[in-house]
């Protein structure tokens, strides 16, 4: 990675930049000059579910899956090798990036179907770019929760039988969603496997679900994962990636007249499952369906970058790629019979709080600030997204706000500080299952006992020792796989690092107070 001058951003440095105006103006910009700073970047946001570290072909040189529109945003950007997820489960780790704290300090589970909404009062991401004066619009999966009891007319049902069709007032706005969260305009299905099966726009429904749900088509890689609930007639599970794309594209294109800066969120549906690729995509790689939906993602972010491109907004838009957990538990059979392994080197998957649960693909690209086809092996959360953009855009925290995100604009500048900007970070998907990662260490405190869904040939066959019961202390560095357990070796280290992870969840984590090295 390329190195420049270093320094330390702290909390009152950080608040004087918010002051003088955005960091995008103080940074270099083609064709700027100290008279003319350059406005705010657009912002887009491509987030891929349960997509795993070694999905994307530019960091898997063993890949069965061509991803060329993702590689070439790495090769126009920067690649972290060292990023990671909030939780190893979809809503956490949705929060968490549009919050910029960590899930676990309010909940850990995912929300159900017709579940209600996680947000309370905090300051989410939307809000406070709109406060900047930026058109926000999330197009794709929420999974973060609507005021659904508001439209019901029938009793409460069991998830498992689902509501019925006649159980909620389709005619009402739906509210507590992505529009009474700093969303100027939202389009999706919610959750692509769970009910109500229809199309959204802002806070209605456009197609009234009459009907129960049914797959269709039936998924040819692992189950067709729908949960039982209304849907609306017609509803076809490969025809959801299409239609998000269609919106992203031309949500895009409309802001081409507008005479402000854009943020759009655009939650995939994909590759989670159900595994749909439609019929142009089928074939396309050697990891089999999955491998397939993985090209048509790889496909839809080309027509996002597309549409940047052709509307003029290249130059001076921020793209952000990432990914909400590691991939789901059909990977393991993927590994027997394609030899594609989804999580790369990791151990664990989706779930999981070893590393493949929650080290998942980062890609920042922004023409003249981040430099072309860089790779920054820093440690980095996806939580601290939220700091980052507040200081490029010249937003204000309040203290409450983000507390666990730190301001990474020296190292998208191609700076590597010294200490590190983030030294700590933790891991977490279950109430009591937690790692903490420290520099080149990983802790894992499992006070009830960890219990991985590892296939006892997989772990023959790559040399895993035995689930931990309670904890286990590995060295990322010489064991990026995680198969060694050093706790014994090493307990002191151990200790402190259980410290830490006590001192950090009693208190947000940002600024240098509690970066311990």
């Amino acid at each position: 990675m390329n190195t420049g001058p270093r320094f330390q951003t702290t909390r009152r440095s950080f608040l004087r930049v918010a002051a003088a105006g955005t960091l995008a103006g103080m940074l270099p910009r083609p064709g700027a000059t100290q008279s003319s700073p350059s406005p705010p970047p657009n912002i887009v946001i491509l987030y891929a579910d349960d997509m795993g570290y070694g999905d994307l072909a530019t960091q898997n040189p063993d890949s069965k899956i061509p991803t060329p529109n993702l590689d070439a945003l790495a090769r126009d950007g920067m690649r972290f090798t060292d990023a990671h997820s909030s939780s190893g489960i979809c809503t956490p780790s949705r929060y968490a990036l549009l919050t910029g704290g960590y899930h676990w300090r309010r909940f850990h589970d995912i929300v159900h179907s017709f579940g209600p909404s996680v947000f309370s009062d905090e300051l989410t991401l939307p809000e406070m770019l709109r406060q900047r004066g930026y058109h926000t619009a999330c197009i794709g999966k929420w999974h973060l929760g609507w005021d659904w009891e508001s439209l019901r007319t029938g009793p409460p049902s069991d998830e498992k039988t689902g509501a019925k069709p006649g159980d909620y007032d389709w005619s009402k706005p739906v509210p507590g969603g992505p529009t009474a969260h700093g969303f100027d305009y939202y389009f999706g299905d919610d959750v692509p496997n769970f009910p109500p099966y229809t199309w959204m726009e802002n806070d209605r429904i456009l197609d009234t679900p009459t009907e129960m749900y049914a797959s269709d088509p039936v998924p040819e890689e692992g189950a067709a994962e729908g949960r039982p609930g209304p849907m609306a007639p017609g509803w076809r599970l490969d025809a959801v990636m299409p239609r998000l794309t269609e919106k992203a594209v031309e949500w895009i294109g409309a802001q081409k007249y507008a005479d402000k800066p854009f943020f759009l969120y655009f939650p995939w549906t994909s590759p989670h499952a159900p595994i749909v690729p439609t019929d142009a995509f089928k074939g396309k790689s050697g990891a089999g369906p999955y491998g397939d939906f993985v090209c048509q993602s790889d496909w839809s972010a080309g027509q996002v970058l597309k549409a940047l491109d052709e509307n003029g907004f290249h130059d001076n838009t921020l793209v952000i790629f990432a990914c909400d957990n590691g991939p789901e538990t059909y990977a393991y059979p993927r590994i027997q019979k394609y030899g594609h392994r989804s999580m790369g080197p990791l151990r664990g998957l989706k779930r999981d709080i070893y590393e493949g649960g929650h080290r998942t693909p980062l890609v920042m690209r922004w023409p003249g600030v981040i430099p072309a086809g860089s790779v920054c092996d820093a440690l980095v959360g996806q939580v601290d997204i939220m700091a980052t953009l507040a200081a490029i855009t010249g937003c204000s925290l309040p203290e409450a706000a983000a507390p666990d995100s730190y301001d990474l604009t020296p190292l998208l500048r191609g700076e590597v500080p010294d200490p590190p900007i983030r030294t700590a970070h933790v891991h977490n998907t279950f109430a009591k299952h937690y790692a903490i990662r420290q520099g080149d260490w990983v802790l894992i405190d499992a006070r009830s006992g960890y219990e991985s869904r590892t296939p006892e040939w997989f772990d023959k066959t790559y040399g895993y020792e035995p689930n931990p019961h309670e904890q286990a202390l590995y060295n990322l560095r010489e064991d990026i796989a995680q198969r060694t357990n050093r706790l014994e070796e090493f307990p002191e280290k151990a200790a402190a690092m259980k410290q830490l992870l006590k001192q950090i969840q009693q208190q947000g984590q940002r600024f240098s107070k509690i970066q311990s090295r």
